[in-house]
C-alpha cells in the first residue's frame, strides 16, 4: 500500500445525512478517519464532519470524482442517474439496498466500474 494511497479517491457520498444512526454517516465517518476526501451529497441540510451536505437537486458541477458510493435506495435514484453518470466517476458503489439493475446497466456502458458492495466493509478491510 502506497503511504499516501487515497488522496486521489474523491468520493461522492450520495444520501449524505448528519443523522450518526445512518450508514451513510458511517461512510462518511470512515472516510474522514481514512484520510479519503469526501463531498456529502443529500436532500436534507447539514454539516457532516465540518463539510456542508452539498445539494443534490441543485446537480451541480463536481470534477475529478473517483468513487460516488450510493445511500439512496433505487425508488429515489432515476432522477439522478444521468447526472452521477455525467461526473464521470471511475466507480459506483451499490450500497446493500440500493441496487438497482438498470442504473447498473448505464454505468458500465458509460465505462464505469460498478460493485455491488459495502462501503463500510472495504473501508474497513483496505478494499477500497
Amino acid at each position: 500500500m502506497d503511504s499516501v494511497p487515497n488522496k486521489t479517491k474523491l468520493t461522492v457520498v450520495v444520501g449524505a445525512t448528519d443523522n450518526p444512526e445512518r450508514y451513510a454517516y458511517r461512510a462518511a465517518e470512515l472516510l474522514q478517519a481514512n484520510g479519503i476526501p469526501f463531498i456529502p451529497m443529500g436532500i436534507k441540510k447539514g454539516v457532516v464532519f465540518g463539510k456542508e451536505i452539498v445539494d443534490l437537486r441543485q446537480k451541480p458541477t463536481l470534477l475529478e470524482i473517483h468513487t460516488i458510493t450510493l445511500y439512496l435506495g433505487p425508488q429515489n435514484q432515476s432522477e439522478w442517474v444521468d447526472y452521477l453518470i455525467d461526473l464521470g466517476p471511475k466507480r459506483i458503489i451499490f450500497n446493500p439496498g440500493t441496487e438497482n439493475s438498470e442504473f447498473f446497466s448505464k454505468a458500465k456502458l458509460a465505462g464505469i466500474e460498478v460493485l455491488e458492495a459495502c462501503t463500510l466493509v472495504m473501508l474497513t478491510t483496505g478494499q477500497f
